[in-house]
């Protein structure tokens, strides 16, 4: 069930071929990896403050709203506020990504 050994010896020389990657696309690997983190944290960023938003006014509406009271069980509450940090912090990853994509490729043009 293993690869046969023509194929495990063409796998083994692609990884290592004579091609050496240029410092510019060193520099590009870098850049996407720096978009990544900066996408992560400010996702991050914004879940935290999402679900803040979203559990206060929820929890408070369990307890003073009867319609809420009566229909809002503790599965509810917690699909509320977990819907709103995932969708925060998704959406904030994504365009701080795109942003962050737009300004490299703006800097590659110029030089």
């Amino acid at each position: 069930m293993g690869l046969p050994s023509e194929m495990r010896d063409l796998w083994r020389s692609r990884s290592n071929s004579v091609l050496i990657a240029s410092p510019a696309e060193d520099q590009k690997i870098l850049n996407a990896r720096h978009c990544t983190q900066e996408g992560v944290r400010a996702g991050a960023k914004a879940a935290c403050i999402a679900c803040v938003a979203s559990a206060v006014p929820t929890l408070v509406a369990v307890r003073v709203v009867p319609w809420a009271k009566a229909n809002l069980n503790y599965t509810a509450q917690a699909l509320i506020i977990s819907g709103a940090s995932i969708a925060a912090y998704f959406i904030t990853a994504d365009k701080t990504i795109l942003e962050c994509a737009r300004r490299n490729a703006r800097y590659d043009k110029t030089a």
